[in-house]
C-alpha cells in the first residue's frame, strides 16, 4: 500500500503542496487530475523520494520512502515517465533488461533468470516481436509499452506513471491504458497523473483532484468528475455525457464546451 500522509512541500517560502493525504491500495488504479502548476509533478517527486516533504510523509507498507535505500525503493516502486530517449541506440530487449538493475550488485551482469524475467515482461505486453528492434526507431506508442515492460521487469509492487499517453495518438492511448488497467487487475498498485478526465473514467478505480497544491476531492470517478468540479478546476465549461455500451457497462465522456467565436474577437 502506498500512503501519502499530510504531505506539504515548499520551494523556499513558496508552498507548492499543502497537507495532501490519500492511499493507493494493492491492485488499485488511482488517477491524479489537475491543471498545470497545481503540484502534480512535485507530488510525484516526493513519492519517488527525489524530494523530501517539508511536512508529512510518504509510506510504502508503513515504511517511510526517505528511509528506504535506493536499491530497495527501486525493487518496490517503478516509474514510467512521459517520454524517454536513451543516449545510445539500445535494442528494446536491452532497455527492458535494465529494469533488473535494482537486483544486481556493483559491476555484476544480468544472469539467465534476469533475461527470463525481461522476456516475460515483453510477453505480458505482447511486444516480444520488438525485442531486437532499436528503441529509438520504434513508434511513440511502442516506446511507452517498452517503458512499462522495463518497469515490470523490476517486479514492483507500485507503478508511478506521469502522463504516460501524453505524446500518443488516440488509438495508441487506448492500447496503453488497456494494458495499465490489466496490470492493476493483476495486483500492482498504480498512481497515474493525467490531464484527461476521460482517461480517469476509462481506467481509474479512484480519482484525486488537485488545485493550487491542495486536494479538492477523492473518490470514484463518477462522483469526483462532475461538470461543476471540472469547471472549478480548469476554469472552463464542460459537458459530461453518460452512455451505456451493448455489454451493459456505463461509460462517461467529458467534453470541453467551446465558447462562441465572438468571445475571442475584439469589437
Amino acid at each position: 500500500m502506498l500512503e501519502i500522509k499530510n504531505v506539504s512541500y515548499s520551494y523556499g517560502k513558496s508552498e507548492i503542496l499543502h497537507e495532501i493525504s490519500f492511499k493507493v491500495e494493492k491492485g488499485e488504479l488511482m488517477c491524479v487530475l489537475g491543471p498545470n502548476g497545481c503540484g502534480k509533478t512535485t507530488l510525484l517527486k516526493n513519492i519517488l523520494g527525489l524530494l523530501t516533504p517539508s511536512a508529512g510523509s510518504v509510506l510504502i507498507d508503513g515504511d517511510e520512502v526517505q528511509k528506504l535505500s535506493q536499491k530497495k525503493l527501486a525493487q518496490v516502486m517503478g516509474y514510467i515517465p512521459q517520454a524517454h530517449t536513451p543516449p545510445f541506440p539500445f535494442k528494446v530487449f536491452d532497455v527492458v533488461l535494465m529494469g533488473r538493475t535494482a537486483y544486481l550488485s556493483s559491476l555484476a551482469l544480468p544472469n539467465k533468470r534476469d533475461e527470463e524475467i525481461a522476456h516475460e515482461a515483453l510477453e505480458k505486453l505482447n511486444i516480444t516481436h520488438l525485442k531486437d528492434s532499436i528503441y529509438t526507431k520504434i513508434s511513440g506508442g511502442e516506446k511507452q509499452l517498452v517503458l512499462i515492460a522495463r518497469a515490470l521487469a523490476q517486479q514492483p509492487k507500485i507503478l508511478i506513471m506521469d502522463e504516460p499517453t501524453s505524446s500518443l495518438d488516440f488509438g495508441k492511448q487506448n492500447i496503453v491504458l488497456e494494458h495499465v488497467r490489466l496490470l492493476a487487475r493483476k495486483g500492482i498498485s498504480i498512481l497515474m497523473v493525467t490531464h484527461d478526465p476521460g482517461q480517469a473514467f476509462f481506467c481509474a478505480d479512484k480519482v484525486v483532484t488537485l488545485k493550487k497544491g491542495r486536494l479538492l476531492e477523492l473518490g470514484i470517478p463518477q462522483d469526483v468528475i462532475s461538470e461543476d468540479s471540472m469547471r472549478a478546476m480548469y476554469d472552463t465549461e464542460v459537458k459530461i455525457d453518460r452512455m451505456q455500451l451493448p455489454d451493459g457497462r456505463i461509460i462517461c465522456v467529458c467534453i470541453a464546451v467551446p465558447k462562441p467565436a465572438e468571445t475571442y474577437c475584439s469589437s
